[in-house]
């Protein structure tokens, strides 16, 4: 992977998120920190990679009794009950007014909704969307369509849309013109099958703008946009705890 334009974080303990320098540095996966500050084509992102051989990655949406968590701190707490520890969230997916996921949505407790391939208004409709699917060591985001047809079967995914890079290619239906500037997260996984990255804009940018952050600097073959201007991050390493509206689906690394 092509070394990110800005700085690894804080070593020890990964307390801090103080850039050291605006040189390059080696980023390797031996010495990443797992949240990083990225700066691309003069906008400031947050990147944080996990591997799901080491990492225990799930999704989040209701509790056992069907109650939406809705707060990265509700699904916080209820973990540590559990003797886990949440050490990292994003919200996961886009959602209806009552927290419902737009899309196609699996976590412990089962689905709710099928793989949604209508065309329709919106950022999830904009054609080619996709799933972004977690299976043990495995992962990967999928052409919606092409995930159905696959008849994959994976313990956790989220359907979402648009997708950011498939195969190695920008969305054909990103312009490099547009002048819609949301704060956006999104999910990518490396060419492994087990190496994911999740990212966030600390301001707001284009969808083409994160869209070739995933391709340009992360250097994933696919990525996949999660939402925007709702994105949020819950990562304590690097004292982010983000709050605000209640969201649906969440993305969480637990220990």
């Amino acid at each position: 992977m092509r070394e990110f334009l800005t700085i690894l974080l804080a070593v020890a303990g990964l307390a801090a998120c103080q850039p050291q320098s605006d040189q390059n540095q080696d980023v390797s996966e031996e010495n990443r920190a797992p949240c990083q500050t990225v700066v691309h084509d003069g906008d400031g992102y947050t990147v944080c990679t996990f591997d799901t051989a080491e990492h225990d990655i799930r999704l989040f949406h209701s509790d056992a009794e069907g109650v939406p968590y809705l707060q990265f701190d509700t699904l916080e707490r209820e973990l540590d009950e559990q003797g886990e520890v949440l050490v990292f969230a994003m919200n996961g997916g886009m959602y209806h007014e009552d927290r419902r996921p737009v899309g196609f949505y699996r976590d412990a407790f089962g689905d709710q909704a099928s793989v949604n391939t209508n065309d329709g208004p919106g950022n999830f409709h904009l054609k080619p969307n996709g799933v972004f699917w977690l299976n043990g060591p495995d992962a990967g985001i999928t052409e919606s369509a092409a995930y159905r047809e696959a008849g994959l079967d994976p313990v956790y995914a989220t359907q979402s849309g648009p997708m950011l890079v498939i195969d190695g290619d920008l969305h054909p239906g990103l312009n490099p013109e547009g002048t819609s500037h949301r704060r956006r997260n999104g999910v990518g996984v490396g060419a492994d099958g087990r190496t994911v990255y999740f990212a966030i804009s600390d301001s707001a940018v284009t969808f083409h703008e994160f869209a070739t952050l995933f391709r340009d600097v992360i250097e994933v073959p696919n990525a996949l946009f999660l939402d925007g201007q709702v994105s949020r991050i819950y990562a304590p390493s690097i004292n982010r705890n983000e709050i605000g509206t209640d969201l649906g689906p969440m993305i969480g690394v637990v220990e």
